[in-house]
């Protein structure tokens, strides 16, 4: 059970289960090395066939296997950004989506820090500026966004999340999509935030992105 193919598309069928990738949307990738295994276009993550993956090297350039997801360009933005990133997950998950459409709530991050689980798992999580998919620009903008971050949310169209390895990568999608339902279901309430303090606290015991308003 070693085998990262297999790991991709264990993690493929789980958020598929969850109801997190509706349809064929959605990708995921893994690095090893100084090659990426990817998802390929069209790909029903519910029914991942881990012996056909598209292999990458780090530019993005196709080596090998069937057509990469034209999001490609967002997977590799993430591993060159950091070398401990070994694995991406793209979704077009509902709730996480639904807030990607609304004004964010500071320019670091499109959600606050409404639950301790969404700081210690997740992160800040910007909102990117809109961009048609597969756009290499969008892409440019996020590896150079000048502040630490696992997670960004792409406007209008859903969350990318990265991870040491998929497990984690795909518990912080799973988080995500859990704030972005309770932020969602407070409507124009003006729900109690943790402080900054209490934020900062949990972001350096579990080494998460956080950063000032």
């Amino acid at each position: 059970m070693n085998d990262p193919r297999t790991h991709l598309a264990a993690a493929g069928a789980r958020l598929a289960a969850l109801g997190l990738s509706p349809g064929s949307s959605g990708n995921l990738s893994v690095r090893i090395d100084d090659r990426v295994l990817i998802t390929p276009t069209g790909a029903d993550l519910a029914a991942i066939d881990p012996r056909r993956l598209s292999v990458l090297d780090l530019a993005g350039t196709h080596l090998d296997g069937p057509s990469p997801s034209k999001e490609f360009p967002l997977h590799s933005a993430f591993y060159r950004r950091d070398t401990t990133t070994r694995a991406v997950v793209h979704l077009h998950a509902r709730h996480a989506t639904a807030v990607s459409c609304l004004p964010p709530w500071s320019p670091r991050s499109a959600i606050p820090p409404l639950t301790p689980y969404f700081v210690m798992r997740v992160g800040q999580t910007p909102l990117v500026p809109y961009a048609p998919p597969g756009d290499a620009a969008q892409a440019d903008a996020l590896e150079q966004l000048p502040f630490p971050l696992r997670a960004v949310l792409l406007q209008n169209h859903g969350p990318v999340l990265a991870g040491s390895t998929m497990a984690r990568a795909v518990d912080a999608a799973v988080e995500l999509e859990e704030v972005s339902a309770l932020l969602l279901a407070l409507g124009q309430r003006s729900p109690r935030l943790l402080t900054s303090d209490e934020a900062g606290v949990l972001a350096r015991k579990y080494d998460s992105p956080w950063g000032e308003r």
